[in-house]
């Protein structure tokens, strides 16, 4: 609730919805397929290497850019998946969690009266640093069913006055895989009109239909891309929070600047062991995906045996539903606990204006297959 003594810069920023509604699962003991955390944990060898981290006395501040083990692999990650080359000691910077390295970017690159352009419907990460950082939110929305952009629209945010380019892809909420030729124009944009990219890629790993294409491996952008990602979606482990940027050391340089003032160092015995996951074999990341792309699969096909109309996602471990025209798509979550015993995210939230998107709610499948199996019986009951 606000207070006579807010910040004019926090008005509109209130309790999350993930918080809201998962606060709602366990009040009711409703399944949440809403905030996106997996049910069961990461690969038993990154786990138990945090804990012998723990035991051999790694539990005090690591240098503020990251131990130098995790920043080495980091890079060799971006070489090995992406063919991307980042020097360790000045181009790789590990933060608590990809919300961190956002923020810490946005409040980096922006100032009062400067513009940034993001995709809507939009993670609420990005609008809330945006308002911290006094810039004005320009928004391009994704047109459902298939999530395309009007070129013409996009062109066209793009002023003087912008400054930085939020891009997730895949995305979240939708799902989307940004194509190849929607990034080159991102790139040409962003180079004609002297743009920062700020690239939230935390769910690289997890593209079932088409490729995911880094922003910064395409011309003109590898100098001006910040790219964050994080090991929470990769190894199912969000609750250690250890993100990463990778960028320019002219960029990485400001990024820093910002964190140092934000948390400082975070997961000091975490860090060791996110450095012994990303040099996992090629085996665990084809797992996961086939892993995840089966969920996505197990629980598409129950909501569209339920009667609801599922935009199937290329990505990410969320899907949407698209209700009626006209329904209160919040209105619809809050009361499906009570109607149906499970939690989904009402998308209308993630628009400028909430109208455009208040018929379209998102459900995770990030769960074990019996939650989402009995998820689906239960929302069968509901299918006049």
């Amino acid at each position: 609730m606000a207070t006579p003594h807010d910040s004019a810069r926090l008005r509109g920023i209130g309790t999350t919805i993930f918080a809201e509604m998962s606060s709602l699962a366990e009040a009711t003991g409703a399944i949440n397929l809403g905030q996106g955390f997996p049910d069961t944990d990461g690969p038993a060898v990154v786990l138990e290497a945090a804990v012998e981290a723990i035991r051999s006395g790694r539990n005090q501040y690591p240098p503020g850019a990251g131990i130098p083990e995790l920043r080495a692999a980091i890079a060799t990650h971006q070489r090995r998946f992406w063919g991307l080359e980042f020097d360790p000691e000045d181009e790789v910077l590990v933060t608590a969690g990809a919300t961190e390295a956002l923020t810490a970017s946005i409040l980096a690159f922006c100032d009062p009266g400067d513009e940034v352009v993001v995709f809507e419907p939009t993670y609420d990460t990005y609008t809330a640093a945006i308002a911290l950082a006094g810039a004005t939110q320009r928004v391009v929305t994704l047109h459902e069913p298939d999530w395309s952009i009007d070129l013409d629209a996009l062109r066209a945010v793009f002023t003087t006055r912008t400054k930085v380019l939020v891009l997730n892809s895949p995305h979240n909420p939708t799902g989307k895989v940004f194509t190849r030729q929607e990034l080159t124009l991102l790139a040409e944009l962003c180079v004609e009109h002297d743009v920062v990219a700020v690239t939230d890629e935390v769910y690289e790993h997890l593209v079932y239909d088409g490729v995911h294409v880094p922003l910064a491996s395409l011309p003109g952008m590898r100098a001006r891309t910040i790219s964050i990602s994080s090991a929470g979606k990769t190894f199912s482990l969000t609750g250690w929070k250890i993100g990463w940027a990778c960028a320019s050391p002219a960029l990485l340089t400001s990024v820093r600047a910002v964190k140092q003032h934000l948390t400082y160092v975070n997961g000091a015995p975490f860090q060791p062991a996110v450095a012994l996951g990303l040099a996992l074999d090629d085996g665990y990341y084809e797992g996961l995906r086939a892993s995840l792309r089966d969920k996505r699969d197990l629980l598409c096909d129950g909501l569209a045996t339920a009667g609801l109309d599922v935009l199937r996602p290329a990505g990410t471990y969320f899907a949407t539903v698209a209700l009626e025209p006209g329904t209160d798509g919040l209105a619809w979550c809050r009361s499906l606990p009570e109607r149906a015993g499970v939690v989904a995210i009402p998308v209308g939230v993630f628009y400028e204006d909430p109208a455009r998107g208040s018929h379209l709610v998102r459900f995770t499948f990030c769960k074990r297959d019996e939650v989402l199996t009995d998820a689906v019986a239960r929302l069968k009951a509901l299918a006049p």
